[in-house]
């Protein structure tokens, strides 16, 4: 990583780094539980508890803001404030990248789309991407301190709570492509109404040429965004069509041509068609994106299908909002399977003062649905079950009798929905 160490040079030049024999780094982490050989290890709040720790592993160098009075050792950096030099190192590196970088947004669908782009665009350059959950603002920037000189694309997830946050996560990444996948009800705790979620996640739009922003052309706030449209409606530049569900995929069009994504669900149809646009815009051949869509290594709980037992979990319990939820249970529905179905779902969190009224909303839906029994776990959903009444419908106040109750089934598909908060999935563990 020179260019990395010649950024860190260049950014401390009074911290005479020179001094240090022999300085490497092999790799930058922020957990000094991952801390090895020549790590750059940024000390951030009770990390900067760790620093001898880190020196002892064998950390190359250690940047904090609150550095042990004890700790003398030229290897450490004193800085006011970890996470800023973190931003500011990382938008000094990003400019010496020779790499194009794409930056995803939107209310649901963002993981899946980064998996799908990645996948496509890795059958023709070097890519990589956002790592687990690491889309905010540290995990953007040290995102982009563990992009290699060598890269040629760059792919970041860009999450956000409130105004100002993508805005800052696209001043550190300056990306040059965009995607946002739809405007949503998440985060209405907070910003109150969809309204103000299209502000929030259309700060990426002022970063982005329109000739390179990507958009869900059906979404209502989206529609009147100058882009790239994808979606089922005519008037998108790329239509999806012909949906059709195998066991564990889904079949669909865009622009007459068949793709398959390795996941069941229309929404999936749609993050695919995203990275079919994408793979276009970067000259990736079809027989290429078809492949790339097929490989791609895909995040855990996004409509993930564990098998246990005599039990098939669709585990989609990463998190969860009215819209994604309609989604996996409209999805789960339409699966092809002649077993029993149950579908678990838990509460959605930070909906703001109409959150009720948001999840009876979901329990009119699933009691239409063809789904055996629904069973509910959290607060949010045991009220809200008190408006409907449904013989399908159980609430259950813990896990443990959720397990007992699947565990007098034999064969049968169960899918976990949740927010992230709900930890669904340790009812498969």
């Amino acid at each position: 990583m020179k260019k990395l160490l010649a950024t860190i040079k260049n950014y401390f030049k009074e911290k005479n780094i020179e001094k240090i024999e022999k300085l490497e780094i092999k790799n930058v982490v922020i957990d000094s539980r991952k801390i090895e050989k020549d790590s750059l290890f940024f000390a951030i709040n009770n990390g900067n508890s760790y620093i001898e720790e880190a020196l002892n592993k064998g950390a190359s160098l250690i940047i904090g803001d609150n550095v042990p009075e004890n700790i003398n050792d030229s290897r450490v950096l004193r800085v006011e404030d970890t996470i800023g030099t973190l931003q500011a190192l990382a938008n000094e590196y990003r400019k010496n990248l020779n790499l194009k970088i794409i930056g995803i947004t939107g209310s649901n669908g963002k993981t899946t789309t980064k998996d799908l782009i990645h996948g496509v665009l890795s059958q023709k350059y070097r890519c990589q991407k956002t790592s687990g959950n690491y889309n905010n603002h540290i995990g953007v920037p040290y995102t982009i301190l563990n992009f290699s000189e060598n890269d040629e694309i760059g792919i970041l997830e860009m999450g956000m709570s409130s105004f100002g946050e993508i805005d800052t996560l696209c001043k550190i990444a300056m990306p040059d492509y965009g995607v946002i996948t739809n405007i949503g009800d998440s985060h209405l705790e907070f910003l109150k109404n969809r309204e103000n979620v299209f502000k929030a996640k259309g700060e990426m739009i002022p970063y982005i040429d329109s000739d390179n922003l990507f958009l869900f052309g059906d979404d209502p706030f989206l529609k009147s965004v100058d882009g790239i449209k994808v979606g089922f409606e005519k008037d998108n530049n790329y239509q999806i069509g012909n949906i059709s569900e195998k066991d564990c995929s889904a079949e669909f069009m865009v622009n007459n041509l068949t793709y398959e994504v390795p996941l069941n669900g229309r929404h999936n149809c749609i993050n695919g068609a995203m990275a079919v646009a994408i793979g276009n815009k970067f000259e990736v051949s079809n027989e290429d994106i078809r492949k790339g869509l097929l490989k791609s290594s895909l995040s855990s709980m996004r409509f993930q299908r564990i098998e246990k037992e005599n039990i098939t979990y669709i585990n989609d319990a990463y998190n969860a909002s009215p819209i994604s939820m309609k989604y996996s249970l409209e999805s789960f529905n339409e699966l092809k399977d002649t077993r029993k179905k149950i579908a678990v779902i838990g509460d959605m969190l930070e909906l703001g003062e109409n959150e009720i009224q948001y999840h009876l909303d979901i329990l009119k839906l699933v009691d239409k649905l063809n789904i055996e029994e629904v069973y509910l776990f959290g607060p949010r959903m045991k009220e809200a079950s008190k408006g409907i009444a449904s013989e399908k419908i159980k609430v259950f106040e813990e896990k443990e009798d959720i397990c007992k109750r699947l565990s007098e089934f034999k064969n049968i598909t169960v899918l976990l929905k949740g927010s992230r908060g709900m930890r669904l999935e340790e009812i498969i563990r």
